[in-house]
């Protein structure tokens, strides 16, 4: 009996369309380093050849990285449905993107404590042998990130959400997640058209694919300085030109790692309040013209729940009979970015009601 009275109003709690095509991407760049990995630790040992070891041990990393993000794509996507998760299953991708960033900021350290350990103290370097190394590695990378860059489209699965009104005691809550197939004009309840506001033209990053694509990219662009560091030390005798370029790399995958620590922390804190939706959301109460004043924004909190999805919670005052929490909602699902809206409008005269009668 329960769920026949709710079942209007409940909602799917699944918020992210997903990436289908970059979990079958990052697992077949797992694939290939791996096996790219193994073919170099063989070699070495077959041939005696440090050059094939190190390179092959230094493809590990990047093959347990590339994993990490497979993992999390498949982790998201098998607990998509599971309501104990609140919002989705979403930032288990981004949790991936945050740890593989901090596993490519060690990897970046390495480089530079080993390269200025190089150029303090020079060893003898077999170049023939490297360059094959470093020109195989940069062959694997470019097809790796040519096969990543081709799963940077959405997912193609879609969610379908549900309206729902809630109310509290003051019955003055309204919660809606959004519906993805509502047409583009639906009447308002005081007559006038409903259109759905478009998101950005700009989509935001797959942040788990990202940290995926810079693990590749890092590795070519390290196999790219090394190639020429080891032609100018071959041809010119240039033997420092090896270290200094791996201070180069290092650096710059360190700058990226940070940069990717800096994205996926803010997802994953919730460090949302300035991001364009928000000025959105506030322009969109303030500029309603069916209402006699914009009202009172006494809360709002705006978070991502997806990679192109937000949810809404929104404390009001107003007096105005028309401003009611459908009211609110309706206009704020004109966005298509908010997923899950959730409104409290409350009145003057509740405050009045709740303060305690003056003593006499």
């Amino acid at each position: 009996m329960q769920q026949a009275e709710t079942s209007p109003w409940s909602h799917t709690h699944v918020f992210d369309e997903g990436n289908l095509a970059a979990e079958k991407g990052t697992r077949l760049v797992m694939l290939i380093t791996a096996t790219m990995m193994l073919v170099e630790i063989v070699a070495g040992w077959w041939f005696n050849s440090m050059a094939l070891l190190a390179d092959g041990w230094h493809m590990s990393s990047h093959a347990v990285a590339i994993g990490l993000s497979a993992l999390a794509y498949s982790a998201a996507r098998r607990y998509a449905n599971d309501r104990s998760f609140a919002f989705g299953t979403w930032k288990i991708e981004v949790l991936a993107g945050f740890a593989s960033a901090i596993f490519l900021l060690g990897v970046a350290l390495l480089m530079l404590s080993g390269s200025l350990e190089r150029l303090l103290s020079p060893q003898p370097i077999q170049f023939t042998e490297a360059i094959v190394v470093a020109t195989l590695g940069l062959a694997v990378n470019i097809a790796c990130a040519l096969i990543l860059h081709a799963a940077h489209g959405p997912g193609h699965a879609h969610h379908h959400g549900h309206a729902h009104d809630h109310h509290d005691h003051h019955d003055h809550h309204d919660h809606h997640a959004q519906h993805d197939s509502h047409a583009d004009e639906q009447p308002l309840g005081d007559g006038r058209p409903h259109t759905h506001a478009k998101p950005d033209q700009r989509s935001d990053p797959d942040l788990n694919l990202r940290a995926a694509y810079l693990h590749v990219v890092a590795d070519a662009a390290t196999s790219m300085l090394a190639i020429v560091a080891l032609l100018g030390g071959m041809v010119y005798g240039w033997n420092w030109l090896d270290p200094l370029m791996g201070i180069v790399g290092g650096i710059l995958v360190a700058r990226w790692a940070w940069g990717l620590i800096g994205d996926t922390g803010r997802v994953l804190l919730d460090r949302e309040m300035d991001h364009p939706v928000v000025d959105r959301v506030r322009q969109t109460l303030a500029g309603n013209t069916g209402w006699q004043s914009p009202p009172l924004i006494d809360d709002l909190h705006v978070w991502r729940v997806g990679r192109e999805k937000f949810a809404v919670i929104a404390s009001l005052v107003s007096d105005d009979p028309a401003l009611t929490p459908t009211a609110v909602r309706e206009e704020l699902s004109r966005h298509a970015e908010l997923a899950h809206i959730s409104v409290e409008v409350n009145r003057t005269g509740d405050l009045r009601a709740l303060r305690p009668p003056a003593a006499t």
